[in-house]
């Protein structure tokens, strides 16, 4: 995809949150180049905002990550339900599966 001269304002956002992701797995650019099967280069533009990504490689980047792709897009600051999706993301498997549980029967979707 083109590259932009300037970010543009969500394709920064998108960047930054992929980096944040990046970062907190300690990879460095190359590594989640590599996982991601990324150019460096390309990689570094995503984060700026400066590249237009597609669904492959958000699926490439998740892939990369190893995460779902909703969370490269969900952003914890803008809203409670990304705020809550932040938070599921970081509890273990087996607690996602009881919460869940939880939500299904609070929900009545699922009996006791």
């Amino acid at each position: 995809m083109p590259r932009r001269t300037v970010p543009d304002p969500f394709a920064t956002q998108v960047g930054g949150r992929i980096r944040e992701l990046r970062l907190e797995r300690g990879m460095s650019l190359a590594e989640l180049a590599d996982a991601s099967e990324l150019s460096k280069g390309h990689l570094s533009s995503v984060e700026h905002g400066l590249a237009a990504i597609t669904i492959q490689t958000i699926s490439r980047l998740a892939h990369g990550l190893s995460l779902p792709p909703l969370y490269l897009l969900t952003f914890p600051g803008e809203d409670e339900r990304a705020h809550a999706a932040e938070l599921v993301r970081k509890l273990p498997t087996d607690q996602v599966r009881k919460l869940r549980r939880q939500l299904q029967v609070q929900l009545g979707l699922r009996k006791r």
